[in-house]
């Protein structure tokens, strides 16, 4: 059995847009998976007071029969590909890779490592914006219909790019 899952990716270190190229096709080669869409890329200012390089953030669409902390382990793999060292970061400091599960299906997951609904989706435009670009009927389970959470999202600077994660194999 498959589920629906959206999944979010950010980064600020390195030739981004190269990363997150990469990581759209690292995604799209997981097995038992099959990538639907990607959203365009949003370049967004960094969150938490640490003075840092724009974000550049994407949505993916996913369909995986990956049971969750399988794709998550997946997708920490992915990072550490890209460079990413959660061990020498700060909160909300610079990484040249984030994937972070937004959404599995229409389930709620409280575990280790892993919160699904994304706990602060809903407070970020950078998740949001791509978000609705792929499914703006999308509700998010426990907080509501996606184009509320956004009409309700306090203005956010955010720009959609000209250029997109082009080329991604499925």
């Amino acid at each position: 059995m498959s589920a629906r899952v959206f999944i979010g990716l950010g980064g600020n270190q390195g030739d981004t847009a190269a990363i997150l190229r990469s990581a759209a096709q690292a995604i799209a080669k997981l097995p038992r998976s099959r990538l639907c869409a990607v959203s365009g890329v949003y370049r967004t200012p960094a969150w938490g007071g640490v003075e840092q390089p724009d974000y550049l953030n994407a949505v993916l669409e996913l369909d995986t029969a990956l049971p969750p902390g399988v794709l998550l382990h997946e997708l920490l793999d992915i990072e550490r590909r890209h460079g990413r060292d959660r061990a020498q970061e700060t909160r909300w400091g610079p990484r040249t890779l984030d994937c972070d599960i937004l959404l599995y299906g229409e389930r709620r997951i409280e575990a280790e490592g892993l919160q699904v609904p994304h706990p602060r989706m809903a407070q970020r435009a950078f998740v949001l914006v791509p978000l609705a670009e792929l499914a703006p009927d999308l509700t998010v389970p426990g907080q509501g219909a996606l184009m509320e959470l956004l009409a309700a999202l306090p203005k956010q600077p955010i720009e959609r790019l000209a250029e997109g994660i082009d080329h991604v194999r499925q």
